[in-house]
């Protein structure tokens, strides 16, 4: 071999050490045989919004929409158990929701509300409306209660409850 040969050879072994080097230090990957193209944008992200589940359902069905809640006051069945909040309205069967943590909110719109039976849930903070009036209650736990209509005549709506421990 002649030592033109030679040194084309350390030459050429000396531009790819230099290219690479030059590839990796920029972030430059080098090209495989057999691969596509990178997604240009990383897949977005999840948000929660509160939404309650199946509202549209439920409205169809019994009659009272659901709005947003954090997921620890959820529609459940009267006869289901302890730690519910009891909503009795005139012209409907008795509307209740499991409490299922230490604190929890919800909004919904329940028509004719006029009383509410605590569980063991906690302390429980219910605000309704009234012809464009606001009216809130702070109900103790393991309480019947007089709400909304039985209090002032008037029909109420019920817009937000809110439970802490």
């Amino acid at each position: 071999m002649t030592s033109r040969h030679i040194l084309a050879r350390v030459l050429g072994t000396a531009t790819a050490v230099v290219a690479l080097t030059w590839a990796v230090t920029a972030g430059v990957q080098p090209a495989r045989a057999g691969t596509g193209p990178v997604a240009a944008e990383a897949p977005g992200y999840a948000v929660e919004d509160f939404t309650y589940p199946n509202a549209d359902e439920i409205l169809t069905e019994r009659g009272f929409l659901l709005k947003r809640g954090d997921g620890h006051i959820v529609l459940a069945d009267c006869a289901s158990g302890t730690n519910l909040l009891r909503f009795l309205a005139r012209g409907r069967e008795d509307v209740c929701f499991k409490v299922t943590g230490d604190e929890g909110f919800l909004t919904l719109e329940l028509d004719s509300v006029h009383g509410v039976r605590t569980d063991d849930s906690g302390n429980t903070y219910l605000k309704m409306t009234a012809e464009g009036d606001q009216a809130e209650y702070d109900i103790p736990a393991e309480t019947w209660e007089g709400v909304g209509e039985s209090v002032d005549g008037r029909e109420h709506v019920l817009v937000e409850i809110r439970t802490t421990e």
